[in-house]
């Protein structure tokens, strides 16, 4: 496997070549340019220019991507240092690195580099390898399926001291197993029941011994062991945790305990299920009280992306409206949409009515004052008259600004989707409801299971109840929608077989 110096050479320092090298016969005239010369060909003369390729580089260019090239180490680092002094970013993406020891060493003969792209390569060496490594002024770090330990990730964090950008995508995390905050820590010690943590391992163990001290020793105990306390990380503004399986709101509280100053965080496709406080029985009243006011530890929080979580109840969205900075707020494909009975129109609006704080909701543009004034009077409207109980806090704060709001008169100008229409076939006819938006020949295809008549075997025919004495017409286009023949309601379709 190549070195990254053999791969970095490969790819920028070829030799020079010229296109025209081995062409023979090539003269000068003095009445040309310099760059032309002249070849005999038979009795014709043929003008040539030299091109030459570009020169090798003395300097890679400032972003130096290399990923997928089977890299396993790094080379000669003089070498390095001269070809990469001017790389700002690097991209080591799907290479064979696994030694820590090594990506730092090759920091170090980059001193100009600020992004570092290390996805998908197996780094296993210990945790202990990372204590004595150099401080890099690496400001943007991707880690996405690297699997790393939690243990591997703080020490790289003592060496990043002015880390700004993290990705920790696609790492299978379950928990978060490091800890910034004294006395959330010690509350957390305390509780025994309703394990939010990953299950550990007894590789070391027999089974005998595992079941016995499965009656002293829970899994939050076990957890509690192999959580680490350790010192916040207050540059770090951005941290890109898409795709690990975390479920417990609780776990993500740790992450903004450990980065402080975040800005930008990213949770799509994390299976997160609440976002409100723990309410089981056996929880500790100090962890209820900490759940809580999660939104605390978040006090810079500017971009959200919670997009694909298991999210059900409209109580998430409040919990949301606690946090003071959020601005944009990415909520896609949450299970709760799926159950609501309005439109995508509609959803917007009641989102935005709850969310005063949230400039942007879901992409696109800046939410406006009018379409903010809108969406706050349709939520009084919608909740107007429900009962007291199902009306949320939110609806008495909007209540008082716009008061009392008299309900909009409803014009549906569409015509009805379902009509009841009569179906005649051999002398027998019987009242169905049909869709209007479909085709004759998707019709067709619904009657078939009725009449057992293949769709290519029958023919169709309309006959208007208000115009029956012009007797039936045929419905000839297979593709053409039911509405555009004005079907309505006590109108009649004639089932015909094809001789």
């Amino acid at each position: 496997m190549p070195s990254l110096l053999e791969a970095l050479e490969r790819k920028y320092f070829a030799e020079c070549e010229f296109e025209n090298a081995n062409q023979p016969e090539l003269h000068k005239r003095s009445d040309l340019p310099n760059d032309f010369t002249v070849t005999k060909c038979g009795g014709r003369m043929e003008f040539s220019i030299f091109i030459p390729r570009l020169s090798p580089l003395t300097s890679v260019p400032e972003l130096l991507v290399l990923n997928d090239c089977d890299i396993d180490c790094a080379g000669n680092f003089e070498s390095i240092r001269e070809k990469c002094q001017r790389v700002r970013e690097l991209d080591l993406a799907q290479n064979k690195l696994q030694d820590w020891q090594e990506v730092f060493n090759i920091l170090k003969h980059m001193p100009r580099i600020e992004f570092l792209n290390l996805s998908k390569n197996q780094l296993m060496s210990p945790a202990s390898a990372l204590q004595a490594a150099p401080t890099v002024n690496l400001k943007n770090l991707v880690l996405n399926g690297t699997y790393l330990d939690w243990m591997c990730v703080d020490a790289l964090l003592q060496n990043l001291p002015v880390l700004q950008e993290l990705h920790l995508s696609l790492n299978n995390y379950r928990a978060v197993l490091l800890d910034a905050a004294q006395e959330e820590a010690e509350a957390e010690s305390e509780r025994c029941n309703n394990c939010q943590c990953v299950p550990q391992t007894h590789s070391d163990k027999t089974e005998a011994e595992v079941e016995t001290e499965t009656e002293t020793e829970t899994c939050c105990n076990l957890c509690q062991a192999n959580r680490k306390l350790t010192r916040a990380h207050p540059t770090l503004k951005t941290l890109h945790f898409t795709g690990n399986p975390i479920e417990h709101w609780q776990e993500i509280c740790r992450l903004g305990r450990l980065f402080p100053s975040l800005e930008s965080l990213v949770l799509a496709e994390c299976p997160i299920k609440s976002l409100q406080p723990a309410t089981a029985a056996s929880s500790a009243t100090t962890e209820l009280d900490s759940a809580s006011e999660s939104h605390k530890y978040f006090p810079h929080l500017k971009l959200l992306n919670l997009s694909c979580a298991q999210l059900n109840s409209w109580a998430d969205i409040d919990e949301l409206a606690k946090y003071s900075q959020l601005q944009n707020l990415r909520v896609k494909h949450w299970p709760l949409w799926e159950t609501l009975e309005c439109t995508e129109h509609e959803r917007r609006q009641l989102l935005i009515a709850r969310l005063p704080n949230v400039s942007m909701l879901n992409g696109g543009g800046k939410i406006s004052v009018d379409e903010r004034v809108d969406a706050e009077r349709a939520f009084v409207r919608h909740y107007m008259d429900k009962p007291e109980s199902e009306r949320p806090s939110r609806y008495a704060e909007l209540l008082a600004v716009h008061g009392k709001l008299d309900p909009l008169v409803n014009i549906n100008l569409k015509p009805e989707k379902r009509i009841k229409v009569v179906f005649t076939y051999n002398d027998v006819s019987e009242s169905r409801f049909v869709d209007i938006y479909l085709t004759v020949n998707d019709l067709k295809i619904k009657l078939e299971k009725l009449i057992n008549l293949a769709p290519n075997k029958m023919r169709l025919y309309y006959l208007d109840q208000d115009y029956k004495e012009h007797g039936p017409e045929e419905m000839k286009f297979p593709n053409k929608r039911l509405y555009s023949y004005n079907l309505q309601s006590g109108d009649e379709i004639i089932i015909d077989a094809k001789k």
